[in-house]
């Protein structure tokens, strides 16, 4: 693995991940849903909005404007996509992850009482 000095911080990670569990559908209440629901996580709009927007400036993701509909009183919205980059940067946080906790196998399991 190479070295990077742009490292991924957990909620980065997090934000990825659901932008690519959401695939065409990763839009900003959709990415916070997922985090509620699989990370059981709550972010507030302007935490989401603030890293997503940190994300972008690293190359990380992109979005495109959908067109704005009536449900939504004439806005339009952001879709997300993880870049090539972003991809590049979850797999090496990942390949961290699995060499950080090699051996560490019973500790990290769940405990069944």
């Amino acid at each position: 693995m190479g070295r990077t000095n742009n490292f991924l911080g957990e909620f980065e990670q997090m934000v990825l991940l659901a932008i690519l569990q959401l695939e065409a559908g990763a839009f900003g209440a959709a990415i916070s849903g997922v985090l509620e629901a699989r990370a059981d996580r709550r972010v507030s709009r302007g935490a989401l909005y603030s890293s997503l927007d940190r994300l972008e400036r690293k190359g990380y993701l992109r979005w495109e404007l959908e067109a704005a509909t009536s449900a939504r009183a004439g806005q339009p919205m952001r879709r997300f996509e993880v870049t090539p980059e972003g991809l590049s940067a979850l797999r090496a946080s990942h390949e961290a992850w699995v060499n950080m906790t090699d051996g560490l196998e019973d500790v990290l399991s769940p405990r069944v009482p």
